[in-house]
């Protein structure tokens, strides 16, 4: 029984992921390869975002380590901005486990209003090594039909 239920735990920690674009190995010698997936933001849907991260396929816990990169491959309208959370804290737009010992990675979405800029930072809610690992990407407004120009003081 104890042998199924880690076979089964196993085999959802390594599932294809239906977003993934790419598949580096490490080496000969390993079981982590960088998985390289894609994503595209539920709300403003002409953002695409890029994530990197290792996964340890004969581990029950992943590498914190990620990198994201965002960028405009679409339309981004002012009803989208719209409907965004603009809070401080902003809004989760992706998450997926990373280990059965309740780490998970999180693309959270936060708008900056001043720069009209979409920020998208990618975190792990466990700390690895005595640190938290994030990375950040931007996708500025600028040049799409959400842009509102400033009107500058004289």
């Amino acid at each position: 029984m104890k042998k199924s239920i880690i076979c089964a735990v196993f085999i959802l920690l390594t599932a294809c992921d239906k977003n993934e674009v790419g598949d580096i190995s490490l080496g000969a010698f390993t079981t982590k390869d960088i998985k390289l997936n894609t994503l595209v933001d539920p709300i403003v849907t002409g953002v695409t975002c890029h994530v990197a991260s290792i996964e340890a396929d004969l581990s029950f816990s992943d590498p914190s380590d990620s990198s994201i990169a965002c960028r405009q491959t679409g339309e981004i309208t002012a009803q989208m901005i719209a409907q965004i959370d603009k809070s401080k804290s902003g809004e989760i737009v992706f998450k997926k486990s990373k280990s059965v010992f309740f780490k998970t990675m999180k693309i959270r979405r936060i708008y900056d209003p001043k720069n009209q800029t979409l920020m998208y930072v990618s975190y792990s809610t466990k700390e690895t090594s005595g640190s938290f690992k994030h990375s950040l990407s931007t996708v500025p407004l600028w040049g799409t039909k959400a842009y509102v120009p400033q009107v500058q003081a004289n």
